[in-house]
């Protein structure tokens, strides 16, 4: 909802701050007084084309500011998201444009620079405009499948996930034709590739264990050399011998110093038995010495070959690598891959036949889908034009005709919301040709369709509805048409915000609120006001559209009588 509009130095308004409220606003003035300027001065604050002339004599720049309070979930959140544009849900949007006197504007929102197409964008979501000369929002072709389908209570549900699972099929079969076509040279290539890796069989952790086994082969011979040098160091077998001499020696010792009669425990028998229990001990520990040498030895009692075999198998490892432009970790890996790429390439045609009948199944499925969703959009637009057609009549539109044109599209036109195009089209006279209403209504014509599209579609349409504004919807009518007016833009107005501006004291008796525009001053100096009427001058406004110059009391009673109709 618009909630405030500030306007400085625009044409004849040097400055003005009006405050808008919910339901219908009558804007009336004579003709002249500059009710277009309020339209104006909105149009420059969300983004519409502006010149220099916009500007007030003598000042160096227009500006004009438009508050609005979107509810929660308007889409113009979403849209503030999409520009990188900061903003507060619960707080006011604030779109604001500047024209200088030489044709440049800048353009802000909520204070933060913006560029003026960005400012359109969400103008075009906050309001419409439906005057003689151009409609803007609601008669928009791009947005007329929607509000057909909002009316008709059309679902695209089913439509959307058939089309989903066709694309899918459609991107699957199409991989698959694109794998067949390069198959021959695909499988040969594998095939070289796999059998190499076959021949070679790497493992996981090869290279590691390898890169190991060759250092150590590559040491074996000095390390044997240094194996054998601890052998000599401890005394080979003489070593042994010769401690079990000493140690028998020392056993022959004890005894006979006992057979001598000396006491088992005294102290030189027990001598001997520790000198004897040393030399035992230290023959064990050299035996343990002599066979753990012996078991190193072995360790590179290795086959010499061998290390020739580690380098060649190490070699060998690292080249496919290179080749494959891998690690030599990865080459089993590696080989897993090939092996499945090439059993893919080998049955592609298998697959690719049933991946194109599985295509064949879900386009099917689409096409019914789509059609059934024609066949409900054409009922919705038959129940969509007989509702229109009901409105016409009162707004002295009796012998147009209006139809929601539903034309099914070739499958390259297919998508989630069906495969149809919809247009609103009228034709004014009987026998002439269907076309687009911007083409074919002229004058008050244009914004009296919109009123009568609008009242049809009213409480059936998505989301928050923007401000509507219709400039003199009532031209060229009056009387019960005027009144007919008056009735749909009050009714548009239970559940949108709607501006007016207008000639007729049928509509402007309708109003919930009501601005005068006036002018004032001399040629050289003339300005533009706007005054929110309290209800005593409202009537007598009313009354003196009503009568013209000389207000009558006649006109005065007729103006209560139409306000309190």
């Amino acid at each position: 909802m618009l909630i405030g509009l500030a306007i400085r130095d625009v044409v004849l308004i040097e400055a003005l701050d009006l405050a808008i409220g919910p339901g219908l606003t009558a804007l009336t003035g004579e003709t002249g007084a500059g009710k277009s300027i309020i339209l104006d001065a909105l149009g420059l604050a969300t983004g519409a084309r502006a010149d220099a002339g916009l500007v007030r004599i003598g000042a160096q720049q227009a500006s004009a500011t438009a508050i609005f309070s979107p509810p929660a979930d308007h889409a113009v959140w979403a849209l503030l998201d999409e520009k990188g544009l900061s903003y507060e849900r619960d707080e006011d949007l604030v779109l604001r444009r500047q024209l200088s006197a030489d044709g440049r504007s800048r353009a802000f929102v909520n204070d933060q620079a913006t560029g003026v197409a960005a400012l359109k964008e969400l103008g075009a979501l906050l309001l419409e405009v439906h005057g003689q000369h151009e409609t803007v929002g609601l008669l928009d072709p791009r947005t007329h499948r929607t509000l057909l389908d909002a009316f008709g209570g059309v679902s695209t549900a089913g439509v959307s996930a058939s089309w989903s699972a066709w694309r899918a099929a459609r991107e699957r079969a199409a991989a698959l034709r694109q794998q067949a076509a390069t198959a021959a040279a695909e499988i040969e290539e594998l095939t070289l590739r796999l059998g190499e890796l076959d021949r070679l069989d790497p493992r996981e952790g090869e290279e590691t264990a390898l890169a190991e086994e060759r250092a150590l082969l590559g040491a074996a011979e000095k390390a044997l050399a240094d194996v054998d040098a601890a052998r000599d160091a401890l005394g080979g077998e003489g070593t042994a011998q010769r401690l079990s001499q000493a140690f028998r020696a020392l056993e022959r010792a004890r005894e006979r110093a006992v057979q001598a009669g000396a006491a088992a425990d005294g102290p030189a028998v027990q001598r001997l038995a520790a000198a004897a229990g040393a030399v035992d001990r230290a023959l064990s520990e050299a035996r343990e010495a002599e066979a753990a040498i012996d078991h190193a030895a072995a360790a590179f009692d290795l086959d010499p070959k061998r290390l020739e075999e580690a380098e060649e198998r190490l070699f060998a490892l690292r080249a496919m690598a290179r080749k494959l432009g891998t690690s030599v970790d990865a080459l089993p890996a590696a080989r897993a891959d090939f092996a499945a790429r090439l059993h893919a390439a080998e049955t592609s045609d298998e697959a690719l036949r049933a991946a194109e009948a599985a295509e064949r199944d879900v386009r099917g499925a689409y096409l019914a889908a789509a059609a059934d969703l024609t066949a409900e959009r054409r009922a919705a637009g038959d129940r969509l034009a007989q509702a229109v057609e009901g409105e016409l009549a009162p707004l002295k539109l009796d012998k147009a005709r209006f139809r929601a044109a539903v034309e099914p599209l070739g499958e390259d036109r297919a998508g989630p919301s069906g495969m149809d195009r919809v247009a609103f089209e009228i034709c004014t006279n009987p026998g002439a040709p269907f076309g687009p209403l911007e083409a074919i209504a002229s004058g008050g014509e244009l914004a009296r369709f919109a009123l009568a599209l609008k009242a049809a579609l009213a409480g059936r349409t998505p989301g928050a509805q923007p401000l509507m504004i219709f400039d003199e919807v009532d031209q060229g009518v009056g009387g019960a048409v005027a009144d007919a007016v008056g009735l749909r833009l009050r009714r548009l107005a239970g559940e949108a915000q709607v501006l007016v501006v207008t000639h007729s004291p049928q509509v402007a008796a309708r109003a919930h609120a009501h601005w005068r525009i006036t002018k004032s001053g001399d040629d050289a100096r003339l300005r533009t006001a706007v005054e929110t009427l309290a209800p005593a001058a409202r009537e007598e406004e009313i009354a003196r559209m009503l009568a013209g110059a000389e207000i009558t009391d006649a006109a005065r009673a007729a103006a209560r009588a139409l306000i309190g109709a």
